[in-house]
């Protein structure tokens, strides 16, 4: 365990018992490929219907939505930035992403959240730096707002794992 309230774990974050799961979601919210699909196909068709009433949601951006047939109450949407090679502000827009999805848990009430690996999948972003981003950005705002009690960041294979429990150690080490 952590100094901090960060866990990192390998498994199927549609499962997991928290108040509110992030989907690492692209513009529109209608649904995609990865752990987007794999969320909107968990919570059914009720989420999608509630996305197309949200508008869409910018890069760097998050939407909350009710969890529907997740065990989850909510279902955080964060839009992560297409790795362009980083130097078209996707380290700030990433980093946004969390702040953005802490904030909402924030103000819902959320006291456990599980994040998946933002941006790491198609969009391409080089996931050691992805980690740290996270990683970094998920415990300052937990320094700041002691009212979460558990993040779990859930990783889909062994490569992503070591990346964020690398991240993770190092932040310990600080």
């Amino acid at each position: 365990m952590s100094k901090y309230k960060i866990k990192i774990i390998k498994g199927d974050i549609t499962k997991l018992p928290v108040d509110a799961i992030v989907n690492a979601a692209n513009t529109t919210l209608l649904g995609g490929g990865g752990i987007d699909g794999a969320i909107h196909h968990a919570a059914g068709p009720q989420l999608l219907e509630e996305c197309k009433i949200l508008g869409g949601c910018k890069t760097g951006q998050a939407k909350i939505t009710r969890g529907y047939h997740l065990t989850a109450k909510y279902v955080i949407h964060a839009v992560g930035p297409v790795w362009r090679g980083g130097s078209r502000g996707e380290p700030k827009l990433l980093a946004s992403c969390y702040v953005s999805s802490l904030k909402l848990a924030l103000e819902n009430k959320v006291k456990t959240i599980a994040f998946p690996a933002i941006s790491c999948g198609i969009y391409g972003y080089p996931i050691s730096q992805a980690a740290t981003i996270a990683v970094k950005e998920t415990a300052n705002f937990l320094e700041l707002n002691n009212q979460i009690e558990m993040v779990d960041f859930v990783c889909f294979d062994d490569i992503v794992f070591g990346a964020y429990q690398q991240a993770l150690d190092s932040l310990n080490h600080e």
